[in-house]
């Protein structure tokens, strides 16, 4: 869920820099490197970036692919599971943006219809009940004025950049702004799954604009949540069915290492076998990158050495790329879904919960309603952050104490059962993703971004942290899975190959 955003304008950054241009499918096992030819591109990961990157290699007339992913199906962190006798999404669960009349359309979108995926639209501010520590009390006037801080927000964060003004964060922003939250009811900033204090103030408004605000070029403002019973994921393994062969695509396929050179990639995975390519393109997470889940031989994101060529040209070390990868921060979302045998809460479709602790509890979704998942029983309460990982460290049993503490506190006046059915994914342990989706932090400038999104020789990136426009989006992993792929749909034909831009050093114009 996200606000409504204003205000166009362009990301600033204030360096010297250094810079050098440059579903479930059935599949076939892969055999290892002394018994296949080498094919021309790895495609490492199975989410929306590495799917997409698959089907723009198709579309260029390159086959010679293989995708690669650790689970049993394709979706990455569309992630549903059964619960409590229905189908619910643990991880993605929006289309965030669609299309206003004849503009630009959220690819996300356009897929969904493609694949028929039964979606239902939210409404945040017109369908809200608040509660504290009280119990219900009505301060849906206090959201309202949130909402239009942000939009006051973002008018300013633009005119930084006209000035030329460096970048604040976003609690800074606020707080320059004359708003600052006074109590807990004025606290309204869960959304991006990291507090304002570890946001970037520019960042954050122009990647909500980009999404939500037609003016600036945006999709729409629209919020649609999927219910289909099929998962979300549905409509990325539907579109994977329409090009991609058996023989394209190993499921259950864990990568431990990648060795990369200027000349090739070689992918190894946990039982030991392994498989080179010319090229590979790797859809991990940023999460996973920040915690060396994957090794990389060169290492780039333990050391911090110098990018050296010798005379060999083989590139050794990149300290570039590791200093990008450590500087861009993960951000985790967690759904904490709980059913009862009735629904005995709010009749509107979200309730905001104002704690006098930060971040615990506060935002109630229910699945029990007209048009999502009526007569289900089902709940479900956010957790963003640093809370997330507090009680990702904590029993599901605490976990459900706590929460069931909340709900009571809420219904003061009401005898709650224990719930039916409890589940809650521990995001940022998993070792496939290490949290939910990247986040820009103040200190992080343009340049770290770029290279992020550098290759290193032929080991290209691609995902929703390598998109300048739409990072923390599936329609970024869509965008650059595309762009991606095509630039090593280039290199294979022969066609302007060329490494992507990265700055070798990003350095202040004024020293400390």
């Amino acid at each position: 869920m996200h606000l409504k955003h204003l205000a166009p304008f362009t990301l600033l950054s204030l360096t010297s820099l250094h810079v050098v241009h440059g579903f479930a499918i059935p599949s076939q096992e892969a055999k290892t490197d002394s018994a296949r030819s080498i094919p021309k591109v790895l495609i490492l990961g199975g989410g929306v970036a590495g799917v997409i990157a698959a089907r723009t290699l198709h579309e260029q007339g390159i086959k010679d692919f293989l995708l690669v992913e650790a689970r049993d199906e394709l979706g990455g962190r569309l992630h549903s599971i059964s619960f409590g006798g229905h189908v619910v999404e643990i991880g993605a669960n929006w289309i965030q943006g669609t299309q206003t009349g004849n503009g630009p359309i959220n690819p996300i979108w356009a897929l969904a219809k493609k694949h028929g995926l039964k979606t239902h639209i939210n409404d945040f501010y017109g369908s809200l009940t608040t509660f504290d520590e009280t119990g219900e009390v009505d301060f849906v006037d206090a959201c309202h004025a949130a909402n239009k801080n942000f939009d006051e927000y973002v008018n300013y964060s633009g005119e930084r950049i006209s000035r030329n003004l460096v970048d604040l964060t976003a609690r800074s922003t606020y707080d320059f702004t004359g708003k600052k939250p006074r109590n807990a009811h004025e606290v309204f900033d869960w959304e991006y799954a990291q507090t304002p204090l570890q946001s970037s103030g520019i960042a954050t408004a122009r990647n909500s604009n980009l999404t939500f605000e037609p003016k600036a070029g945006g999709f729409s403002d629209e919020e649609i949540m999927s219910i289909d019973q099929r998962g979300y994921k549905m409509f990325i393994q539907q579109e994977a069915k329409t090009f991609l062969e058996p023989k394209q695509l190993r499921l259950n396929t864990l990568v431990k290492s990648v060795e990369w050179s200027a000349s090739g990639v070689k992918a190894v995975f946990d039982d030991g076998s392994s498989i080179s390519a010319d090229y590979a393109i790797c859809t991990f997470s940023l999460g996973v990158l920040k915690n060396e889940d994957v090794k990389f031989e060169p290492n780039f994101p333990g050391e911090f050495l110098r990018l050296v060529i010798g005379e060999s040209g083989l590139i050794k070390f990149v300290e570039f790329k590791a200093e990008a990868i450590a500087s861009m921060t993960m951000g985790t979302y967690t759904k904490i879904f709980l059913q009862f045998p009735q629904k005995f809460w709010f009749d509107t479709e979200f309730a905001l919960y104002a704690d006098s602790e930060r971040g615990r509890y506060p935002i109630w979704q229910s699945l029990d309603k007209k048009g999502f998942l009526p007569g289900s029983g089902i709940i479900f309460v956010t957790v963003t952050g640093d809370y997330s990982e507090r009680i990702e460290a904590l029993s599901d049993e605490e976990v459900k104490s706590e929460t069931m503490c909340v709900l009571r506190t809420m219904y003061p006046n009401i005898t709650i059962p224990e719930p039916l059915d409890f589940h809650f994914h521990r995001w940022h342990k998993d070792p496939l993703y290490r949290g939910s989706f990247s986040n820009w932090p103040p200190s992080f400038v343009e340049q770290h971004h770029d290279n992020i999104r550098a290759n290193v020789g032929r080991l290209y990136f691609a995902g929703e942290a390598t998109s300048q426009d739409y990072y923390g989006y599936l329609q970024g992993a869509y965008f650059e899975g595309c762009d991606i792929a095509n630039t090593v749909a280039k290199c294979i034909k022969g066609n302007d190959c060329m490494s992507l831009e990265h700055y070798e050093e990003v350095k202040n114009t004024v020293p400390y």
